[in-house]
């Protein structure tokens, strides 16, 4: 079993239901949830918009392959709406999914990115993932999820 951390993200819609049904679909389709943080609201991170984001961090058990989870975090997006990023520009979205951790590897390829590449840069990300695994080591950096979030909030 494989232990895995994503970020929910919403900002347009019923943003509630929009995480609500995400969940549910996880649940269903990629593996057991064992914690979820509590809800963030924040500013959109990267790009203007009038639409504050709801953000949490969820810890999930799956038999999925990093490639299979991939593939089911995407349809999950797909089937609530969310459309094709144009471009490499951020933009409102009714659910974004990212994989933030898998155990502890590490893949550098050109369709998946493990560790998620910008989660120590946002605080939307790291605050609720320390909400739920504050002990957590960053493969990459050496460093606990909660001295990653001591770092970010001190700036």
């Amino acid at each position: 079993m494989n232990t895995i951390y994503l970020s929910l993200g919403s900002n347009l819609g019923n943003r509630d239901n929009n995480i609500t049904i995400a969940l549910n679909e996880i649940e269903k389709n990629i593996g057991h949830i064992i914690k979820v943080s509590s809800q963030y609201e924040t500013a959109p991170w990267g790009f203007t918009s009038t639409n504050n984001f709801i953000n949490i961090a969820v810890e999930i058990e799956t038999d999925l392959t990093p490639y299979q989870l991939l593939e089911q975090t995407q349809k999950i997006e797909t089937n609530l709406g969310r459309s094709k990023k144009r471009g490499d520009k951020y933009e409102d979205r009714t659910i974004d999914i990212d994989i933030l951790l898998y155990n502890n590897i590490i893949i550098e390829e050109e369709n998946l990115t493990i560790p998620h590449p910008k989660m120590q840069q946002r605080t939307f990300v790291i605050e609720p993932l320390a909400e739920i695994a504050p002990q957590l080591y960053h493969p990459i950096s050496c460093k606990t999820i909660k001295e990653i979030k001591d770092e970010l909030t001190k700036v």
